[in-house]
């Protein structure tokens, strides 16, 4: 059985309860709502951590671009000359003639909680009073793309922190999935898509994660792998203090459509077989690329060890039918889907996924399809 929708779409954001309206009085929009963080509430609802991308109606005032940021005094409005910038990603703009390059956000993101029922076809509740904010330097610029596992009886959460001082990942903690404490930054400079696995391996807390960089070294022309960012594991005596594996996790392979990187997605969660995991590929294609989801299956009790990597054939494409519409809002150029949590739901998987970084979907997968 396959079954595909979307859930929640930029208009069901009520921005009257945004967080930013401690401050910015200007006409702002939502550039997404999406990339939602997944989990399983103890009521047997589900929890969908939304990223919420709110942007100015009128980024550019006279001759400057303008960027929202967080201040512990609320959110305020930083100019930047339009005569050094670049601006062709609606996402962003660049500084010119700066190495390495220096961005700006056209939008500023923040957290929404929305509770759906457990077979996640209608919305409950949005917890705009639960919403999560920036609230520390290292994440002025914003909070993204939430990811949740459920360890030792407690919802652990990764997100990343933007700002000028670093580009990292922090953690929350909660004892309820509603309910989230900021415990700080777990890994530092460009490590993104930190997943942490639902359960303990020998006794650790285990995670993926994807260091970023400029610079990246080519394998030999023989090699059957792909140089450039890959998905990594790391663990953790408990889940703050992480020490990376010393073998290589998951890279991209050549002759697949995953050529230009690949991430993670779901967290890992335990079958019969090993942890299954569901990530992202990205085929080289314009300014953005083409985003798709693949999966694997990794050892039970040494998740380095890929018993099985689906690279090929994608597990999930994006579909334009569901965006149809909203198509007047889309924005990116190329194809998206990005998933970020996975749920067991009897004989099948509840996937959640950001579509076109523009609203969240919810696609219904047979476990057989991972047999």
């Amino acid at each position: 059985m396959t079954d595909d929708y979307l859930i929640f779409r930029p208009d069901d954001v009520d921005l009257t309860r945004s967080p930013l309206r401690r401050g910015i009085g200007e006409p702002t929009y939502v550039l997404g709502a999406f990339n939602p963080g997944l989990a399983r509430l103890p009521n047997g609802n589900l929890l969908l951590m939304v990223r919420v991308a709110e942007a100015l109606r009128e980024p550019v005032d006279g001759d400057c671009a303008r960027a929202i940021r967080w201040t512990p005094d609320g959110y305020l409005l930083d100019r930047h000359p339009l005569h050094g910038l670049d601006i062709g990603d609606p996402r962003q703009f660049a500084l010119k003639d700066r190495h390495p390059r220096l961005l700006g956000l056209t939008s500023l993101s923040w957290l929404l909680p929305v509770e759906i029922s457990g077979d996640a076809r209608e919305i409950v509740k949005v917890h705009y009073e639960k919403a999560i904010e920036p609230s520390a330097s290292f994440m002025d610029y914003g909070v993204e793309d939430a990811r949740i596992s459920l360890v030792g009886g407690s919802w652990w959460m990764t997100v990343c922190g933007v700002s000028a001082e670093r580009h990292c990942t922090a953690m929350y903690h909660s004892v309820n999935g509603l309910d989230y404490k900021l415990l700080g930054i777990v890994l530092d400079h460009q490590n993104k898509d930190m997943l942490l696995f639902e359960g303990k391996v020998g006794g650790k807390f285990m995670a993926l994660t994807r260091p970023l960089g400029e610079v990246y070294f080519a394998y030999p022309e023989h090699s059957e792998w792909l140089g450039g960012p890959s998905i990594n594991m790391a663990q953790s005596p408990d889940g703050l203090h992480w020490k990376p594996l010393d073998t290589p996790g998951i890279r991209a392979r050549k002759g697949t459509s995953s050529s230009q990187r690949i991430g993670g997605g779901s967290q890992p969660v335990l079958t019969p077989a090993g942890w299954m995991m569901i990530y992202h590929g990205v085929e080289k294609h314009g300014s953005v690329g083409i985003y798709r989801s693949f999966w694997a299956l990794l050892d039970r009790d040494d998740p380095s060890k890929i018993l099985r990597l689906e690279d090929e054939i994608p597990l999930l494409e994006a579909n334009p039918e569901l965006t149809a519409d909203i198509a007047h809002q889309m924005y990116l150029p190329t194809p998206v889907v990005f998933t970020t949590g996975v749920a067991e739901a009897g004989d099948h998987y509840i996937v959640a996924s950001g579509e076109a970084d523009l609203a969240c979907r919810i696609t219904h997968i047979s476990k057989e399809r991972f047999a």
